[in-house]
C-alpha cells in the first residue's frame, strides 16, 4: 500500500508519517510539504519507504498527478478551512480515497458538497477522523449502538498550550471562537455566538473539572447527517490554560480574527507568547488533551446515558486514528463511495478502532449504561 500524506511535516501529520512508516503493510509512505530541510529530515527518520514531493497544494493538477499514484491520500494540512475542499476535490478526480484529520465546521460544510461527486467517480472521502472530529464521532457512534435510540449528544473536548505548537492549531483555535458557529438543537441547525454556553464537565484525570464553551466544530453538522433521531447535538471546547480561554474569546470578539488575513497575521504574533505559556506549563507537569461524550437516549423503554472519555497527548488524540483510518481505507476495510464523517454507516467500526488505538497504548473508556427515571440527564 502506498500512502501521501498532505502536511507531513506538522505537528499531527509527523507522527502519522512515522507510524504509517513503520507500519508492514506500507511499501511508500509520501511526504508532501513546502519545506524540503523538514520533509528530507522526517523522511531520513523513517527509513527508506518514505518519499519527499515539495509542492503547494494550491496547485491541484500536480497534487492529482501525486494522489494517482497512492491508495490512499492522507489530510494533516491544516487550518482546514483554507485546504480541505481543495485537497478532496483533487482527491476526488484523482480516484483516490482520501481521510483527513479536518476540524473546521465550514471546510466540513464544504466537503460534504462534493458527496455526489465523489460516488459518481467511485471515491470514499472520510472527513473529520482525528480526535475531535474523529474519536468523538466514534463515541457518538458506539452510544447509538448501545442505547435503543439516541436523542442526544454532548461533545466536550479540552487541550492544552504546551500540547501542540504549529500555527495551523493556533489560527484553528482562532477561527473555532470566531463569530456564530452552529450547533444542533430542537431537530434544526442554529447559530449561536462562539464561546457562550460554558457549561463545567468532568475530564478524566489529570485535568479534572474545566469548563468549555461553544465552539465552531464539524460534530453538530456531522452526527445529525448520520445518525438518524437525534434531536440536539453540542460541541464546547476550551484549553486546559483557563486565562486563554478568555483571551482568545476577547480578542474574537473584538473583531481581531473576522478574516482569515486577519488570523495569520494575529496568530504569528501570538506563536512566540504561546510557544513560552507552553514550555513553562510543560516543566510544572506533562501536557494532556482530552474528550468527554456523552449520549443520551432509551433503552429498554428508560431514559439513559453512556459516557465515553479519553485523555492523552494532543498529537496521538488526532494522529492516531488518522492513521488507523488511512490504513482501513487503503486496504478497502472502508469502501462506502462518497463523503462521510467517521459515524457514518459504512465508516470505521468503534470497536475496531478502539481497539486498534489501544494497540498504540491510547484508550478510550466507555462507561455503562446509567438508567435516569426522570429523563433528565
Amino acid at each position: 500500500m502506498k500512502a501521501v500524506v498532505l502536511g507531513g511535516t506538522g505537528d499531527m501529520g509527523s507522527l502519522a508519517v512515522h507510524e504509517l512508516g513503520r507500519d508492514e503493510r506500507i511499501e511508500q509512505v509520501t511526504i508532501v510539504g513546502r519545506n524540503r530541510e523538514r520533509a528530507e529530515v522526517l523522511a531520513a527518520e523513517v527509513g527508506p519507504r518514505a518519499r519527499v514531493e515539495i509542492l503547494d497544494v494550491r496547485q491541484p493538477e500536480v497534487l492529482r498527478e501525486v494522489m494517482k499514484s497512492h491508495d490512499v491520500a492522507v489530510g494533516a494540512l491544516g487550518p482546514f478551512y483554507l485546504y480541505e475542499k481543495l485537497i478532496a476535490e483533487a482527491a476526488i478526480e484523482a480516484g483516490t480515497p482520501y481521510v483527513s484529520i479536518c476540524d473546521d465546521y465550514d471546510a466540513t460544510e464544504a466537503v460534504m458538497e462534493l458527496d455526489e461527486a465523489a460516488k459518481r467517480r467511485g471515491v470514499t472521502v472520510v472527513t473529520g477522523m482525528g480526535w475531535t472530529p474523529g474519536i468523538t464521532n466514534l463515541c457518538a457512534k458506539k452510544g447509538a449502538q448501545m442505547l435503543d435510540t439516541v436523542e442526544k449528544v454532548h461533545i466536550s473536548w479540552l487541550g492544552s498550550a504546551a500540547d501542540a505548537e504549529g500555527l495551523a492549531v493556533i489560527l484553528h483555535t482562532m477561527h473555532i471562537f470566531t463569530g456564530r458557529v452552529p450547533t444542533f438543537s430542537g431537530g434544526k441547525r442554529r447559530d449561536i455566538p462562539a464561546g457562550s454556553g460554558s457549561r463545567t464537565v468532568r475530564f478524566p484525570a489529570p485535568l479534572g473539572r474545566v469548563s468549555v464553551y461553544h465552539v465552531g466544530h464539524p460534530e453538530p453538522v456531522t452526527i445529525p447527517r448520520f445518525l438518524p433521531g437525534v434531536t440536539e447535538v453540542t460541541c464546547r471546547g476550551g484549553l486546559t490554560e483557563t486565562f486563554l480561554n478568555y483571551v482568545s474569546i476577547g480578542i474574537c470578539r473584538l473583531g481581531l480574527t473576522a478574516t482569515a488575513e486577519k488570523r495569520e497575521r494575529l496568530a504569528r504574533r501570538m506563536k512566540p507568547a504561546l510557544s513560552l505559556v507552553g514550555k513553562m506549563r510543560s516543566q510544572s507537569r506533562s501536557p494532556s488533551s482530552a474528550a468527554h461524550v456523552e449520549v443520551l437516549g432509551k433503552k429498554d423503554g428508560r431514559p439513559a446515558k453512556v459516557v465515553m472519555t479519553a485523555v492523552d497527548r494532543m498529537v496521538r488524540l488526532t494522529s492516531l486514528p488518522l492513521v488507523i483510518g488511512a490504513l482501513m481505507l487503503g486496504s478497502g476495510e472502508i469502501n462506502r463511495p462518497g463523503v462521510i464523517a467517521p459515524e457514518a454507516p459504512g465508516g470505521p467500526d468503534p470497536d475496531t478502532v478502539f481497539q486498534r488505538l489501544a494497540d498504540y497504548g491510547l484508550h478510550v473508556q466507555v462507561g455503562e449504561i446509567e438508567y435516569s427515571e426522570s429523563g433528565d440527564n
